[in-house]
């Protein structure tokens, strides 16, 4: 097992660097436009926060055979406004894994402030990681305005050109959003058998399908013609394993394009980048137990309403919604379930407290 253990109290780990950090990596772009950095830690901007820094993870004896010391991929968007809950994703994948230095994780952006990627540095002096740069003119005139406007942010289409992005060595990624939390070894997602297909997540064939898209959609008998021959359930892509080389070959960025460019023209759906995804690959994926994704806890789309967890067993903790947990906290206004993300919070408030 790792070297530390979990613990239901918020993290004490250790005091926060502002002293030279650096990283023994490259500076330049990879072919694949995966970037290294060594960066000297600069005191922080106003927008960016700052954290502890995590303690240091080491894999079990059950790592030393050659399947357990495979690398496993984690793909994640890096973005400002995200940070807190990127830093507490990673902390709880690292804390609950039996190889935590088998992980290498592909961190997406648009536009990266160095105070950013020094933070991870400085939060996860051990970490192997790199970074993309996803270039926002590749969904400019694609994207469509939907019911909430941190959906329409290009970043959050990011995952649709991921087999794009990294390296072409790596076969498969577990993709993964910024508002969770693993309470599990996410090794046993990732090596789920996909069995053929090109992408495995939690499906739900309770959910009510239809309301994904709109009336036009399937008044249009052409349209409505599009589940014809599978049993399309609703999986929401914050939690995917994908194999990306399969992704590559079968052309599914274009595909998911193509109905990304009959929505600008119908207005046939109105979340951002999920329901294209649905309508390419709804019916057609690997299903994983749900526990691997108890998303929702961040309340509807709108109001982002406190949500009680779902019965059943757990293993990824997800504040889908417009909720997100560190800014309930903060506003000290907590859902119950948000009390089960602040164990993994690394931030480090600025205001004085009594603790100090």
């Amino acid at each position: 097992m790792a070297s530390w253990s979990p613990s239901p109290f918020p993290l004490l780990a250790g005091l926060l660097s502002f002293l030279l950090l650096c990283r023994p990596s490259a500076t330049s772009a990879t072919p694949s436009g995966g970037i290294h950095h060594s960066l000297i830690r600069k005191p922080s901007s106003p927008e960016i926060p700052l954290f502890r820094e995590a303690p240091a993870f080491r894999n079990g004896e059950a790592c030393s055979s050659p399947l357990s010391n495979a690398t496993i991929h984690v793909a994640m968007t890096l973005d400002a406004n995200y940070l807190r809950g990127t830093m507490a994703a990673v902390l709880s994948i690292l804390q609950h894994s039996t190889c935590p230095e088998n992980f290498e994780f592909h961190f997406l952006f648009v536009q990266l402030k160095p105070e950013v990627l020094s933070s991870i540095n400085s939060t996860f002096p051990y970490l192997r990681f790199r970074v993309y740069r996803f270039d926002p003119n590749r969904v400019r005139g694609k994207i469509s305005k939907s019911i909430r406007q941190a959906l329409d942010q290009p970043l959050n289409y990011a995952r649709i050109y991921l087999a794009d992005l990294i390296p072409t060595d790596v076969r498969r990624v577990v993709y993964l959003d910024s508002d969770l939390v693993v309470v599990d070894d996410i090794a046993e997602l990732w090596q789920v058998d996909l069995e053929g297909k090109v992408l495995a997540a939690p499906e739900y064939c309770h959910a009510n399908f239809t309301k994904y898209f709109t009336e036009l959609f399937w008044s249009d008998p052409v349209l409505a013609r599009t589940f014809e021959g599978r049993r399309p359930c609703y999986f929401n892509t914050g939690v995917m394993v994908v194999d990306v080389e399969k992704w590559r070959q079968g052309g599914y960025t274009q595909k998911v394009e193509e109905w990304m460019a009959v929505q600008k023209q119908k207005r046939i759906y109105h979340l951002g980048s999920l329901p294209p995804f649905l309508l390419v690959l709804a019916g057609n994926i690997k299903p994983v137990d749900h526990r691997w994704n108890q998303h929702g806890l961040g309340g509807d789309n709108l109001e982002g309403k406190c949500r009680a967890l779902h019965p059943g067993p757990i293993s990824l903790l997800h504040w889908s919604g417009k909720g997100k947990p560190w800014l309930r906290l903060d506003s000290r206004k907590p859902c119950t379930v948000d009390h089960l993300w602040a164990p993994y919070d690394l931030y480090r408030s600025s205001k004085p407290s009594l603790e100090e």
